[in-house]
């Protein structure tokens, strides 16, 4: 009985099993459909290959990183190249438009080259100046020098004379003011020789003080020609180089204007060329007034000695008109 039953319930536990299995295996085909379905989406493979990839040598990926690592600073320091870079051709570009507009030699002559051609004649009238102030420099100081040592010399001659025509015989004929002014007193002593005898020599005195006095004065005249040239170019000389400064600085700003910078490359040369205006104003109006003041106290000196002999020739005069009225005996008995 025991064994009947134990059979009994094996059989059951296969049956029951076998049921089961077969369950399971009508079940199990859906859900492997089920899980069929999603299998062949379109991306999946490169995650399918990606493992496959795995296996490949390591050695393949350390060139694609350190082209990435070179690739990473380069364009990093792209930008600041760039930045670098920017202000010198900027810097470039600028100086080359200021080297069409303005001038970049800042020498001189460079500078009256390219300077504007109002500017031009400024600067070459005011060197015009200049030569015209050391030609009347030059040409008075020899004619100075040489009517002051003619002049001294008659006066030392009229002071020793005692006579009129002794003064006048020593001095012999000239062209020397001195020279002229014995020569116009003997004249009008000549003149008034005949009335001499009849009248008193006040009238003769006053007469050849007047012919003294046009002399010297033509004499000074003569002697300060020129020196008004000197006055007019130390007073108008530094207001024309002004006026070539002005312009040299509109001319600039014209330039700036048009380079649309404030870059010292393009404002020095249109300043620089003004202040050589104004330069050329003052080397022309400085020498002009000093040699103006030399030669003024100069001619001042040159007139005293005119005047010297002037009063030597009247007191010349005077001895003669006194040695007239004493009788020929008196004088041959001394």
């Amino acid at each position: 009985m025991k064994f009947g039953s134990l059979w009994i319930a094996v059989a059951m536990t296969f049956l029951v099993g076998g049921s089961t299995a077969a369950q399971e295996q009508q079940a199990s085909p859906p859900a492997a459909a089920a899980t069929e379905v999603p299998a062949p989406s379109p991306t999946n493979p490169p995650a399918a290959q990606a493992p496959a990839q795995s296996g490949a040598p390591a050695s393949q990926t350390p060139p694609s990183r350190a082209t990435a690592d070179r690739a990473a600073p380069s364009a990093a320091t792209a930008p600041l190249e760039a930045m670098e870079m920017t202000p010198d051709t900027d810097v470039a570009e600028i100086e080359g438009g200021s080297t069409r507009m303005l001038p970049h030699d800042l020498s001189p002559l460079g500078m009256f080259i390219n300077a504007d051609i109002v500017v031009k004649g400024v600067m070459i009238g005011l060197a015009f100046a200049s030569l015209v102030t050391w030609t009347v420099w030059l040409a008075k100081t020899l004619e100075l020098f040489t009517a002051r040592v003619r002049a001294r010399r008659a006066m030392g001659v009229i002071v020793r004379a005692k006579t009129l025509d002794e003064a006048n015989t020593v001095l012999g004929n000239g062209s020397s003011p001195a020279v002229l002014l014995v020569q116009a007193a003997r004249q009008e002593v000549a003149m008034s020789e005949p009335a001499l005898d009849h009248v008193e020599g006040g009238g003769l005195k006053e007469r050849v003080a007047s012919r003294l006095a046009r002399i010297e004065a033509q004499a000074s005249r003569r002697m300060t020609r020129g020196t008004g040239l000197l006055a007019t170019i130390g007073s108008t000389a530094p207001f024309v180089g002004l006026f070539g400064t002005v312009w040299g600085i509109m001319n600039a700003f014209v330039g700036i204007s048009e380079a649309q910078t404030t870059n010292l490359a393009v404002v020095a040369p249109g300043i620089a060329e003004a202040l050589l205006a104004t330069a050329l104003g003052l080397v022309a109006a400085i020498p002009a007034v000093v040699i103006y003041n030399v030669f003024a106290r100069t001619i001042a000196g040159y007139r005293q000695v005119l005047a010297d002999a002037s009063a030597g020739v009247e007191r010349l005069v005077s001895r003669d008109l006194d040695y007239r009225a004493v009788p020929a005996q008196a004088l041959a008995a001394e």
